[in-house]
């Protein structure tokens, strides 16, 4: 991919781990985030909820930035038709972790690459399978108290020290992160190429 200005590129996300994600890539890129929330009674798919919010994300940033590049992401975690965001207390990160030990669950992140000035609009998602141990109740309470993954969707980071309550994943593990790199990467060197 070729090296852009930074100026040409916004992540219209304040997630710190997108950040690093894409500064792992060597993209260059300014942070503008989102002032989007998510409906969680909006009755979509998970597929199209990810997608659905990834798009109106960079969208919203659009509307004032038609000349770049921007990109929105939207990552949930999906347990028994579930559809599990952000906690909003400990009682409810304890709850999500707690329904989810010992079961696998599915990741999805959608994203959107939006470039108004030139009319490109491309939205998709990636999805991943991810397997816990079975946790006690100290393990769960350690984690909450100790690391507060209050802004992480399903309550947990694989990256943090909750990877060792990970059996397996089937799948992207940057997914679970919240940004799947390589079907980005792939997504957006296309659209560079045939839009450069």
């Amino acid at each position: 991919m070729k090296r852009m200005r930074s100026a040409a590129i916004v992540l219209a996300s304040g997630s710190p781990r997108r950040k690093q994600l894409l500064e792992q890539i060597d993209l260059e890129f300014l942070v503008i985030p989102s002032q989007v929330h998510e409906d969680f009674d909006l009755d979509l798919s998970p597929e199209k909820f990810v997608e659905h919010y990834a798009k109106e994300k960079a969208k919203d940033i659009a509307k004032a930035h038609p000349d770049k590049w921007i990109i929105g992401a939207d990552t949930i975690v999906v347990f028994n038709a579930e559809i599990l965001g952000k906690p909003k207390d400990r009682e409810d990160s304890f709850r999500m972790l707690k329904m989810l030990s010992g079961n696998t669950h599915q990741v999805f992140t959608g994203v959107s690459i939006q470039q108004s000035k030139m009319q490109v609009s491309d939205t998709f998602h990636e999805y991943t399978n991810v397997t816990f141990n079975t946790l006690d109740d100290m393990v769960i309470s350690y984690y909450i108290d100790t690391y507060k993954p209050f802004d992480k969707a399903g309550s947990y980071g694989i990256q943090d020290w909750f990877s060792v309550c990970v059996n397996h994943i089937d799948g992207c593990f940057y997914n679970v992160m919240g940004f799947p790199l390589s079907m980005f990467y792939s997504r957006f060197s296309a659209l560079l190429k045939s839009n450069g």
